[in-house]
């Protein structure tokens, strides 16, 4: 990030500091700590922008500019952009919930470092996976302007029976009776996908009566 003519030390920091918040709008209001350094800025001068209010750290590694000039979605796809919207977070993208929940239900392969789970904002609650399983039955969605991966109606569904305890009643009960009112449901790849996800019994009692 060299500047592009002389400037004294002022100069150069309000610089730096311009560069930074443009790299952070282009990449949907997030920036790593790694691309800072690539571009010459050093660790003190980051610091120095956090203590100074102009820079906030979002968690170990990433940082972003006010974080209130960005929603939780901007927020979720620059962070997570291994991870597939699953659970109640799948659910409410397809329209199966009318409320968003307050937290974010992400897949992430199990190989994935915990740490990055450890944010005050936005809340999100991983889903540790098989590398080999993550990747079964997943499309995208468009969140915030950018692609997503999500889950297919069919396999997210086998998910939230599988995981029926890790959701909340409510969420449960609109999201499966959603499925089973949605017209273009595929009740062959709701079969595959229940007996990978072993819930084929399940299937057969809570919504094979319906289809």
């Amino acid at each position: 990030m060299e500047a592009p003519f002389p400037m004294d030390r002022e100069e150069k920091k309000e610089y730096q500091l311009e560069e930074i918040l443009k790299r952070i709008e282009e990449n949907n209001g997030l920036i790593k700590a790694s691309d800072l350094h690539e571009t010459g800025v050093d660790f003190r001068r980051i610091q120095t922008f956090v203590e100074e209010g102009k820079l906030t750290r979002v968690k170990n590694g990433y940082y972003t500019s006010k974080i209130l000039n960005y929603s939780e979605e901007q927020l979720i796809t620059a962070m997570f952009e291994d991870g597939v919207l699953t659970m109640e977070s799948g659910a409410f993208y397809y329209g199966y919930l009318k409320q968003r929940p307050a937290h974010w239900s992400i897949a992430i392969s199990k190989n994935t470092s915990k740490s990055r789970f450890k944010l005050d904002y936005p809340i999100v609650v991983p889903f540790y996976t098989e590398p080999d399983v993550l990747e079964r039955g997943v499309t995208e969605v468009e969140v915030a302007g950018k692609k997503m991966k999500i889950y297919t109606k069919e396999r997210l569904i086998c998910d939230i029976l599988k995981y029926q305890e890790k959701m909340e009643p409510r969420y449960f009960k609109e999201a499966v009776l959603s499925y089973i009112q949605d017209e273009e449901k595929n009740v062959a790849d709701l079969m595959k996908f229940a007996k990978e996800r072993k819930v084929l019994k399940k299937v057969q009692m809570m919504i094979g009566v319906w289809l």
